[in-house]
């Protein structure tokens, strides 16, 4: 087939995937009417991944699971629209790596809320003006997100998902050349961890490094002055309209990002692969063995711990902690029942049971 051909070909394919969407939409209404009728949750991230576990099982075709990943994504967040529309606060700015992990669940249709604080996400979210709220939780080259696990204790929310998003900045500039560049903007944090492009392309070139408050206020700045950059994300460099001269110029290739999705009053099903989220304030922590004998309950039960970080304990004029601990399983399995039941909830806070992302 010639070029045109093979144009015409692509063109007929698109008007069977539109009709195929449209129909695949008029379920996604029926169903939403349903839910509506008996107050049932629209997002279900467990039922998402049972599709995409499904439909990479019978790919045989050139796309990966990313990209299907991707593909579906939108198309669940386009349904989710139709079945019932809901506001999604996130920490901005606006371009920011939270936005694009916001995005990339819950699409570019959906109404979102730019709050400045990650208490104000929280506050969104539990006064019931945003029905879910995007913040990080860690970062594998920074560690935890320390003001996120304090409202993790402080806020009555639950976990309904995460989203771990691969974290790479570009160099952007109005101007062509790094001779002519000045000033480069960006956030600390990305000023270190972009540190060996720093060396390597600006060295001895005079240019001075100012941080601001986040890669986004970077883009933005770096749009309105020829002689400045930013290192920035590239969601904020297309947001704001600056060139990006270099890609992916962070040190580290596989930094990432977790972040948390927040709902209040929202409890998941179980699927195959499931994660869940506790706070634990032990009792008796000056006695020796407290911790081990909590831990021990989860090995002697076959559970997985993949996380304990410790916080202090406001308020007290001695050293006493809680620890924010995550496990792989489901809130409802036996085994994590009869070790909610031994502690109790007076120990114990339950945050979330979640579809694991890996």
């Amino acid at each position: 087939m010639d070029l045109q051909q093979l144009r015409e070909r692509i063109d007929a394919l698109d008007d069977q995937l539109l009709t195929i969407l449209n129909e695949r939409m008029e379920l996604v209404k029926c169903v939403g009417d349903l839910k509506r009728s008996s107050k049932s949750i629209i997002y279900r991230p467990e039922r998402e991944k049972q599709i995409l576990d499904r439909l990479e099982k019978r790919n045989n075709g050139l796309l990966t699971r990313q990209a299907i990943d991707a593909i579906f994504f939108e198309i669940f967040a386009v349904s989710r629209n139709l079945e019932l529309p809901e506001r999604i606060s996130y920490l901005g700015p606006e371009g920011s790596f939270t936005h694009q992990a916001a995005e990339s669940r819950f699409g570019g249709m959906s109404e979102y809320l730019v709050l400045p604080t990650i208490h104000s996400v929280f506050e969104s979210v539990e006064t019931g003006r945003a029905r879910f709220g995007v913040v990080p939780i860690e970062n594998n080259q920074e560690g935890i997100v320390v003001e996120t696990a304090d409202f993790l204790r402080e806020k009555e929310l639950t976990i309904v998902a995460e989203v771990l998003l691969p974290i790479h900045f570009t160099f952007a500039s109005q101007s062509d050349s790094l001779k002519d560049i000045k000033r480069i903007y960006s956030k600390d944090i990305a000023f270190r961890q972009c540190g060996k492009f720093i060396g390597e392309y600006l060295e001895g070139l005079g240019i001075e490094l100012i941080p601001v408050e986040s890669t986004s206020k970077a883009a933005k700045m770096a749009s309105e002055e020829a002689d400045a950059a930013a290192i920035c994300s590239s969601i904020s460099a297309r947001l704001f309209g600056v060139p990006i001269l270099f890609d992916n110029i962070e040190d580290n290739d596989q930094n990432r990002t977790r972040f948390l999705i927040l709902s209040k009053g929202v409890v998941n099903q179980k699927s195959d692969d499931d994660k869940t989220t506790l706070i634990v304030n032990l009792p008796n922590t000056n006695r020796p063995g407290v911790l081990y004998e909590f831990l021990k309950e989860f090995n002697d039960r076959g559970i997985n711990l993949t996380k304990i970080e410790s916080r202090p304990l406001r308020g007290e004029s001695a050293f006493r902690f809680w620890f924010l601990v995550e496990f792989l399983g489901h809130i409802n399995d036996t085994q994590v029942q009869e070790i909610m039941h031994k502690y109790g909830s007076s120990h114990i806070k339950w945050l979330g049971s979640y579809v694991r992302v890996s």
